[in-house]
């Protein structure tokens, strides 16, 4: 097995030896993993008719989920088929998403179903801003600061984040899993989850309430 130089560098550290490395809390374990197979993920998305924000949330989504289950990986050698497995099917879904139209019986009262299915989204896209501004001030400044930048209207260049919070622009992405990570994890956000289990808490959902938060 590959080891780290001895410079503390890891270019040259085994996937098992990052996969373990990550798990144990190593961050530049992880920042290793994500620069190796974001190349994957890229090629994966661009299979698909996606826009720049959608592409940015799909690959923000795979990066968090591969961070909340990095640990069940059996067989680290397995880690590109499982990112870009992962990857695939959260545009299948995005995509599904962007073209999923309402139907309306004009004989039934299948518009004031749609106007209540509305207003019920609305109150839990308010709960859920609600939770995500508590769990927001429950983060280390540094990802808060980041998480919020990155939904800034008009949208900032990484390059300006860089700048503004005085970071590398290759670790806006891993510093942002993290901090979305974390966020759920959150006592706000983790209420939210468990009085809401079948409604999505990530991705473009988590995006928008920082925003409006």
């Amino acid at each position: 097995m590959n080891g780290r130089r001895a410079d503390g560098g890891i270019d040259g550290t085994s996937i098992t030896a990052l996969v373990a490395g990550a798990l144990d809390g190593d961050e530049r374990c992880w920042e290793e993993i994500v620069r190796r197979h974001s190349r994957l993920v890229v090629a994966r998305i661009r299979q698909f008719r996606l826009s720049t924000q959608q592409a940015e949330d799909v690959a923000q989504t795979v990066w968090l989920n591969l961070l909340e289950h990095l640990g069940e990986l059996r067989d680290p050698a397995a880690l590109p088929g499982w990112i870009s497995t992962a990857t695939r099917r959260e545009c299948l879904r995005v995509a599904r998403l962007n073209h999923r139209d309402v139907a309306v019986d004009p004989q039934s009262d299948g518009l004031e179903t749609v106007i209540e299915e509305d207003m019920a989204s609305r109150l839990l896209l308010a709960e859920l801003v609600r939770a995500v501004r508590d769990g927001l001030a429950a983060l280390p400044a540094r990802q808060r600061d980041l998480l919020v930048l990155l939904v800034a209207d008009p949208p900032l260049s990484y390059e300006e984040i860089s700048r503004r919070l005085d970071i590398p622009v290759g670790s806006i992405g891993p510093t942002r899993a993290r901090g979305l990570a974390r966020l759920r994890t959150t006592d706000a956000m983790a209420s939210y989850i468990r009085a809401h289990p079948d409604h999505s808490a990530g991705g473009k959902g988590v995006r928008d309430a920082v925003a409006l938060g």
